[in-house]
């Protein structure tokens, strides 16, 4: 164990320095269980880059780059960013000389924390943490004494008990007695397509409140919509934003709806939120403005051909692919912004931040399971094919045992994750694989996939049901004869099980359930399924003959994906902590906001594995060598 994680186990840096070296000693020593292995969604590169308004003299802002992002000068020569240098996924936040030397750390615990802003006078940074309960929200630290308070989340300042309550994007007014921020506070954990989705949409409004924490009140808001990253005019009299549907929050994050995710800039009177102006036009999807001036906005267009920076006045636009966050400096004169990508891709096995002293983390590609005699199988999306790959536990030996190309599927499709060979499982006696192959997520309702099963050598591949329901997400029955999958048509939903010898078919449920999956014991079986009251989703296990059916999540937000641990536990992704950031600027992700959990079979002790900014699931627990 190295040394921050030794600190880590003993809290801050400063009580750990008091405890006795031989403490300190054995901690180090002490042995880990194993590894978790899980999948991250988010982009393996981000690096600040600094230019003039037009493009030109572009260079990289910080002196050591790192995974950096949201980055803010203020104007007491201040540079403000958030960092990943402790580890992946692990968001701090730092502060440089405007030159970008000098790096040093603000704010860095083990919680997320992000968006931080320097106050005009520099004496106080606002901005958002998951501390003290794991949601986001605004905290102040006074930069002299280093005395940190939270703001939101807490006394009266919160919202309703099980809705969403989040904060986000702290914004200073010109004379520093104020704050602005967005939150989606006393909202509802809706779907999209009109709630018809496991992904969650986000209404936003804008609010203020005192860097005291006094004072809360509300802005503006419009029912139905999302209103988002409200910055202040010179003069500290109109607040502007971006303004989109709520429904428009999926489509944000997703470049495949480019032209029908879209919103406006606007701004309103900050004393009473009216006096509404629409600074712009048109189907380009606008985020993240800023005055640059009384009479000129400038502002992100997000995915399309216009991608890059633009302005409200005649100034020439700047198109740039995968620029994201600018800012610009209080001189008017330059504009800092990240550059992030997906390639390279994030290295299998490499390590994540770990935020349980019992296991270290590593990153794997989707829907990893692991053989008895230590192989795992997963399904290869992230460079863009999706076919079923094995590999040994330590990530060695990695071989392709089915290809999803040759079998009629949209390229495209594949490409963006909606379609290949997924979720692959192991037969008890590790000879077989099974997964579905076709196409998946919203694509079901549409279009086909069917069970397939091929030998762990890559042999005897065999379609195991014909294709006219759409059927995935099978797994192993503890005697290796049969398979548990779901299935979905205009017709039929539900859970079913084959039996391999026979290929009988029988209906486990019937219910909008999905993602099913055999217990190690063969006793039980875990799996998702959508109330009917409001679209959401939970976690279920039932016995295999139908009976027992027991909830064991009931949270109003979305739960699912599960899996089985070795041990009987059960793993899953979840939503309950809510948002960490506003979902229209999130790149490229589905769930952004899920953090990965695990309770016992019964329901009892549950407790929250991750927490970080990013969209986190799909968790395998590796026993120590």
């Amino acid at each position: 164990m190295d040394r921050r994680k030794v600190l880590r186990l003993f809290g801050t840096a400063a009580v750990a320095a008091q405890l006795p070296m031989a403490l300190v000693a054995k901690a180090a020593e002490m042995k880990k269980k194993g590894v978790m292995l899980m999948n991250r969604i988010a982009p393996s590169v981000s690096e600040l880059y600094i230019a003039n308004l037009d493009g030109g003299n572009e260079r990289k802002l910080l002196a050591e780059s790192a995974f950096d992002y949201n980055a803010t000068l203020s104007p007491s020569g201040w540079l403000t960013f958030t960092s990943e240098r402790r580890g992946d996924g692990q968001s701090d936040l730092y502060r440089a000389r405007a030159d970008g030397s000098g790096i040093e750390a603000m704010v860095a615990t083990d919680s997320m924390e992000d968006a931080g802003v320097l106050s005009p006078d520099g004496k106080t940074l606002a901005f958002v943490s998951t501390a003290n309960g794991y949601r986001a929200n605004i905290w102040v630290r006074d930069m002299a004494s280093g005395k940190l308070k939270q703001l939101t989340g807490i006394g009266q300042v919160q919202g309703k008990a099980g809705k969403p309550d989040g904060y986000f994007r702290p914004s200073w007014s010109p004379d520093g007695k104020w704050i602005a921020l967005s939150s989606d506070r006393d909202t509802e954990w809706t779907g999209h397509d009109g709630g018809q989705g496991w992904e969650h949409t986000q209404e936003l409004s804008i609010y203020l409140i005192r860097p005291d924490g006094s004072g809360l009140r509300q802005v503006v808001a419009k029912k139905g919509y999302c209103l988002g990253s409200p910055q202040w005019s010179p003069d500290g009299k109109r607040i502007v934003f971006y303004e989109m549907t709520v429904e428009a929050t999926w489509g944000a994050r997703r470049p495949n709806y480019i032209g029908k995710a879209y919103s406006q800039i606007v701004s309103v009177d900050v004393a009473t939120g009216k006096d509404r102006i629409e600074h712009t036009s048109g189907t380009d999807l606008k985020l993240q403005p800023q005055y640059l001036s009384a009479t000129e906005i400038g502002y992100l267009i997000k995915y399309g051909p216009n991608e890059g920076l633009a302005y409200t006045s005649q100034r020439a636009p700047l198109r740039q692919a995968m620029l994201r966050s600018p800012t610009w400096t209080p001189d008017g004169k330059s504009v800092i912004y990240e550059k992030v990508a997906f390639k390279p891709v994030r290295p299998l096995m490499k390590p994540l931040f770990s935020w349980d002293p019992d296991y270290d983390y590593r990153h794997v590609d989707v829907y990893p399971l692991m053989s008895r005699d230590g192989w795992i199988a997963y399904t290869d999306k992230q460079t863009g094919n999706s076919s079923i790959w094995i590999m040994r536990a330590d990530g060695s030996d990695k071989r392709k045992v089915f290809e999803s190309e040759g079998h009629g599927l949209d390229v495209s499709k594949v490409r963006m994750g909606l379609a290949g060979a997924f979720q692959p499982c192991w037969s008890p006696d590790g000879e077989w694989i099974a997964f579905g192959l076709g196409y998946w997520f919203a694509e079901r309702n549409t279009m086909t996939a069917a069970l397939w099963r091929v030998r762990r050598d890559g042999t005897g591949a065999e379609q195991l049901t014909d294709g006219t329901l759409h059927s995935g997400f099978p797994s192993y029955s503890h005697d290796g004869k049969e398979l548990v999958y779901r299935v979905w048509s205009d017709k039929e939903k539900g859970l079913r099980i084959l039996n391999l010898d026979t290929r009988k078919i029988r209906t486990l449920t019937d219910g909008l359930d999905n993602l099913p999956g055999w217990s190690p014991d063969g006793k039980r079986i875990v799996f998702t399924r959508r109330r009917a009251e409001d679209g959401n989703y939970d976690v279920y296990t039932i016995q295999p003959d139908g009976n027992g059916l027991f909830r064991a999540t009931d949270h109003e937000s979305s739960d699912g994906h599960a899996v089985w641990s070795a041990d009987g536990r059960i793993l899953w992704s979840g939503s309950q902590h809510g948002f960490r950031d506003e979902a229209a600027l999130y790149e490229q992700t589905f769930q952004q906001y899920g953090q990965i959990y695990v309770m016992n079979a019964d329901g009892s002790n549950k407790r929250i594995l991750t927490d970080s900014k990013w969209e986190d699931s799909m968790p395998l627990y590796l026993p120590a060598n």
